[in-house]
């Protein structure tokens, strides 16, 4: 999109202390690497973080947010600073969590909001400190963390279905089978349904069209 508007882009391997910041502030977004101290002192580096910070400071804060059952998350424009998550903030804004939104969905909702956050704080922000008494740390999702233990409650396992949806997959052992699991609910007794799975080696379909015809 930077090249069809005639934006100039540079993607160095790393942020050494040599590259060159033609700006006066820098916008940075789901950006994992270190950023040397030297940088930072030549701009005003803005961190966009989607969570109500201090709560879920690094690397999966929408996951980690929705695995905990949140009911509300929101997005965070806040000075980077060497501290993990740990700047200033220039602004913040909540929004609700529904029962049925997945990673996919916050993760838009949060773009949206941190674009127009953004274009109100610039060019002069004015921060506040974060509050320390109520830290918590997103760590990132780990292959333990993909796997569904069917014998915990229903609501966590949707959850942890929900965090992990579309862009990494849940894990369920099923009738000996290892499934993908990119959709459920918690059904109206109260246990585990399956909507949306994909077999090992083969493609995303309802939970209906996987199971064997004398199952459906």
């Amino acid at each position: 999109m930077a090249e069809r508007l005639g934006i100039p882009i540079a993607q160095p391997a790393r942020l050494g202390e040599d590259i060159e910041i033609p700006a006066d502030t820098v916008v940075v977004a789901a950006y994992g690497l270190l950023i040397p101290e030297t940088l930072l002192s030549r701009a005003l580096w803005l961190n966009v973080h989607p969570s109500l910070l201090p709560r879920w400071r690094g690397a999966a804060p929408v996951e980690r947010a929705l695995m905990a059952g949140d009911t509300r998350t929101g997005v965070t424009i806040h000075r980077t600073t060497p501290e993990l998550d740990a700047g200033p903030i220039a602004a913040q804004e909540a929004f609700d969590l529904q029962p049925e939104d997945d990673a996919g969905a916050v993760f838009a909702r949060s773009a949206e909001i941190a674009a127009r956050l953004l274009d109100d704080v610039l060019p002069e922000p004015q921060f506040m400190p974060q509050p320390e008494d109520r830290v918590t740390y997103a760590e990132k999702i780990t292959p333990a963390d993909r796997n569904l233990d069917l014998a915990r409650p229903a609501r966590e396992n949707v959850d942890r279905i929900r965090a992990l949806s579309p862009h990494i997959g849940a894990r369920a052992i099923v009738d000996g089978h290892p499934l993908i699991v990119w959709k459920a609910r918690v059904s109206d007794d109260g246990s585990l349904e399956f909507l949306e799975v994909q077999p090992e080696g083969g493609k995303r379909m309802p939970y209906e069209a996987y199971l064997p015809p004398g199952r459906r």
